[in-house]
């Protein structure tokens, strides 16, 4: 059977099983939730010796060239909290607030006629993501407690371990009332291809991973596309910059997790601070083994310490133009300095991917311009431009991060994947009809009256 006909059976079945969940109550979304939980925490050991196959398959790759360390360290599923925050991260979900059948707004248009604005799910997600096998889960989770249904495609180098979370997904589903094929997992780049073509029946792909990815899907369906092609996140040190707080948060936005995509990659230094804050940044990142690309005013203030510091030949370089449009994912920072606010926000707008920026500053007048003028997701007063993540602000988990301007901005989590339709109801015995209003003798005029309410009451 072709790959088109396969993903056409798969796209109708999710469509299907999207139309038969709509009619639902919302507990069963949480209870499945809970049943998929359980089927991970029963299937720990087999998944991790699945994970091991594919790390231990990815370094070979990367000994071979052609994956970067940054991805294979993607794949570890069992690497620290990875397993313990994923779990929890589907909790988190379940516990949160449903996002659909909320009012936000409703009217009273005449006597016995109500008008609602509805939150509720967009339909059938296709999410297509690279190395990290944990996003199945988060997205499975997001996806089934908004209502939607979703098609994940990972990457090839997780099948092993994307295969036996997807299989624990789907044995946590049998135990409801959800329809099998509400999350379905595919594994080839042929059946993705076939998928993109399908607008009538997929409402939403979210690609997540590098900038060849997005922009290949981007320019290879009709179908909306929401997320962010790269991860170009600065920080920027403010003339009123606190020394600690440089510190701290430049080492932390670099070093927490270097290939993720709210990592730092470029550092601003303002020029008045070359001769003092500057070097005690650049001395704690030598310190954490990061290296620094810098432009000649910040490699001048180094060169010029009365004793050179550690890692100096090894760890710094000079900056080449190019160096500030490149996403490192690795312990590597671009930095240049520059001469006042207003020209760092520039730069900024002009170099960055429009993810998570932050100012490090004293000064609330610079705070409150940097958060005005930087056009990104998230801009971050002295805080670690690593915080730009759906858990950390609250929202269990994150189907992606989004750097467009549409209904959804910066982590995209339950709110961001729910829409909104009008109810309008009539109580009248001969119901309403648009004819009844207007201009003139016999003619009726709309009340507009607002209704208090966050739910529609029928």
């Amino acid at each position: 059977m072709g790959s088109d006909i396969v993903a056409e059976e798969i796209a109708k079945a999710a469509k299907a099983a999207f139309e038969k969940s709509q009619l639902l109550p919302a507990a069963v979304r949480i209870d499945a939730l809970g049943k998929i939980k359980q089927q991970l925490e029963a299937n720990k050991a087999e998944i991790l010796v699945a994970n091991k196959q594919d790390m231990e398959a990815a370094q070979v790759e990367v000994d071979a060239g052609r994956i970067s360390n940054a991805m294979m360290k993607r794949l570890d599923l069992g690497k620290g909290d990875k397993w313990t925050s994923m779990l929890k991260g589907v909790q988190d979900v379940a516990d949160l607030p449903d996002p659909t059948g909320v009012v936000s707004y409703a009217s009273q248009l005449d006597d016995d006629l109500e008008l609602y604005r509805v939150s509720c799910p967009i339909g059938v997600l296709l999410v297509i993501f690279e190395a990290r096998p944990e996003v199945v889960v988060n997205i499975a989770a997001l996806a089934i407690k908004s209502g939607n249904a979703a098609i994940l495609k990972g990457g090839k180098e997780s099948n092993h371990t994307t295969h036996l979370l997807a299989k624990a997904i789907s044995q946590g589903l049998a135990q409801t009332s959800l329809p099998s094929t509400y999350i379905q997992v595919i594994q080839t780049r042929a059946e993705v291809s076939a998928l993109l073509d399908l607008d009538r029946y997929i409402d939403l792909v979210i690609p997540r991973g590098g900038n060849s990815l997005v922009k290949a899907i981007q320019n290879s369906t009709r179908i909306p596309v929401m997320g962010h092609a790269d991860g170009l996140c600065h920080v920027y040190l403010d003339e009123s910059a606190d020394h600690q707080k440089a510190v701290r948060v430049v080492v932390d936005s670099k070093t927490n997790y270097p290939s993720a995509c709210n990592a730092a990659e470029t550092l601003i230094v303002h020029s008045s601070l070359l001769d003092s804050v500057w070097q005690e940044v650049a001395q704690a990142l030598l310190a954490a083994d990061v290296h620094l690309l810098c432009d000649s005013h910040t490699l001048s203030a180094l060169a010029s310490l009365p004793s050179v510091p550690e890692r100096f030949s090894s760890h710094v370089h000079s900056s080449t133009e190019s160096s500030y449009s490149i996403e490192h994912l690795d312990l590597t920072i671009s930095v240049i300095a520059l001469p006042s606010l207003h020209s760092a926000i520039q730069f900024i707008n002009s170099h960055s991917s429009h993810h998570t920026d932050s100012i490090i500053t004293e000064s609330e007048r610079a705070a409150s311009a940097f958060c005005r003028g930087v056009d990104s997701a998230g801009t971050f007063v002295n805080a670690s431009t690593r915080f730009a993540d759906g858990f950390r602000y609250g929202f269990g988990t994150e189907v992606g991060i989004s750097t467009g301007r549409i209904h959804a901005r910066g982590p995209v989590g339950l709110e961001g994947l729910v829409i909104y339709k009008y109810i309008m109801r009539s109580k009248a015995e001969r119901g309403h009809i648009v004819g009844e209003f207007g201009v003139g003798e016999g003619k009726k005029s709309f009340k507009h009256a607002a209704i208090a309410t966050t739910s529609v009451p029928f």
